[in-house]
């Protein structure tokens, strides 16, 4: 009997962590380059004034002004990360190929003892971390001053919120990745991406109301269409942790609580993942097989 597979099998363990070293080494290459990156500092930046501002002003529809408290003012956020954070992580993952292809660099990069697998998945981690901080800088400096005035009601609902905005940055990451292996110049993956945002953020909800009133989709098919578009799956998400009712949400919403009921944030946590994972595959796919020129 053969022992070669006995005799490999040690190695694995010490390939896997040349893999998970290279990729460490590409996600820190992209982390400093978000810092230095002056559009992402500047979403950064926009992010945490607006998360301020709207917490500020929550309270403008009661008669009162000042700072609301964590339940509210995690309700005012669900609109503002619905434009904001897809456009920043759309852009910001158009930008981890196309780019680098431009101008040769990743030709370069790729003539590295490494493999393209762990260059892609490092620039996704990487970039995935600079979306995650950028988050947490908005949401973090927000609720410090929510917590020094007194504010302790409806954190664990600021804290979910959060959550979601993260899953939703990383789906739209995974997705803007997807683009940019796609695209060949970076100018066509940045408009890629930005059309990418208006349709699943504008043209989603216009799509909806239309699929209602014009072809009149019964509420099983406007929830199928809605599960399709991950903008659409974290509204629904936030609107249940939020309101615990999606009647908001209209026919699909109501459907979606009788029909799953408290399996639903699951659900719509678990497409969420799908949504980071699926084109991650088909981008890691794509960039294994394509030509870097």
């Amino acid at each position: 009997m053969s022992t070669r597979p006995l005799e490999s099998n040690p190695r694995l363990p010490s390939e896997w962590l040349d893999a998970a070293r290279v990729v460490a080494l590409v996600a820190g290459r992209e982390v400093r380059a978000a810092v230095r990156n002056r559009w992402f500092l500047l979403y950064a930046l926009c992010f945490a004034v607006l998360s301020l501002t709207l917490s500020y002003v929550a309270l403008a529809g009661t008669g009162r002004y000042g700072f609301a408290g964590f339940g509210r003012t995690a309700a005012s956020l669900v609109n503002l990360v619905l434009l904001v954070v897809p456009l920043m992580a759309l852009t910001t993952g158009a930008a981890c190929i196309a780019p680098e292809r431009e101008r040769g660099s990743l030709e370069a990069l790729l003539c590295q003892p490494v493999r393209r697998i762990e260059v892609l998945w490092g620039k996704f981690a990487g970039t995935a971390i600079a979306l995650l901080a950028a988050l947490a800088l908005g949401f973090g400096v927000t609720a410090l001053l929510l917590g020094l005035r007194g504010g302790s009601g409806g954190l664990w609902r600021y804290l979910s919120i959060f959550g979601f905005s993260v899953l939703l940055a990383w789906a739209m990451l995974s997705v803007g990745v997807l683009i940019s292996t796609l695209a060949r110049s970076s100018a066509l993956a940045i408009g890629l991406a930005i059309f990418t945002w208006l349709a699943l953020v504008f043209l989603g909800d216009l799509g909806l109301m239309t699929g209602t009133v014009a072809l009149r989709l019964s509420s099983s098919e406007l929830l199928a269409a809605a599960l399709a578009n991950p903008v659409q799956v974290f509204k629904l998400l936030a609107v249940s942790g939020i309101q615990r009712s999606l009647d908001l949400l209209g026919p699909a919403g109501l459907y979606a609580a009788d029909t799953y009921g408290a399996r639903l944030p699951w659900i719509m946590g678990g497409i969420l993942v799908a949504w980071i994972i699926l084109p991650m595959a088909a981008a890691t796919l794509i960039f294994s097989r394509r030509s870097v020129r």
